[in-house]
């Protein structure tokens, strides 16, 4: 696990032990919100690791459209592995499917999205796919 780094650092947002991305937001999710979650984003990609997100939807408000105008100008170049969403109601699926189309559309980054009732079951989605990752990294080496 990795020390956040001021410049990027959002008290919703902790890296666990096996390296997800644990985020928690209550109420909406602004631009600020939106371009702190993207600084870290970038940071892991850059590192080359694996960007795996693991997203507690149970409070989260609306995705204002400057957070997504954010999240379409600053994702380009991030390589996710997987993002799991758990606790959703239906509108913020649809809100949340919506907004990763038009994310992966303008930055041509296409990545797994899916989501789950509970934790563990997003938890453990997130774990096989970073070991599918894994394992045809090993295969092409």
């Amino acid at each position: 696990m990795s020390e956040p780094r001021s410049e990027d650092t959002c008290p919703f947002l902790r890296e666990d032990a096996e390296g997800i991305l644990c985020c928690a937001i209550e109420g909406d999710i602004s631009d600020l919100i939106a371009r702190s979650l993207c600084a870290v984003f970038r940071r892991v990609s850059d590192s080359g690791r694996e960007v795996l997100v693991l997203a507690d939807a149970r409070r989260v408000g609306t995705l204002t459209a400057a957070a997504r105008k954010v999240l379409a100008e600053e994702l380009g170049g991030v390589h996710f592995s997987g993002v799991a969403v758990f606790g959703a109601s239906f509108p913020v699926r649809v809100v949340t499917t919506l907004a990763a189309r038009s994310v992966q559309f303008f930055t041509r980054e296409i990545y797994p999205l899916s989501f789950f009732d509970t934790e563990d079951e997003a938890r453990v989605w997130l774990l096989a796919q970073r070991d599918a990752l894994r394992a045809t990294r090993r295969q092409g080496a």
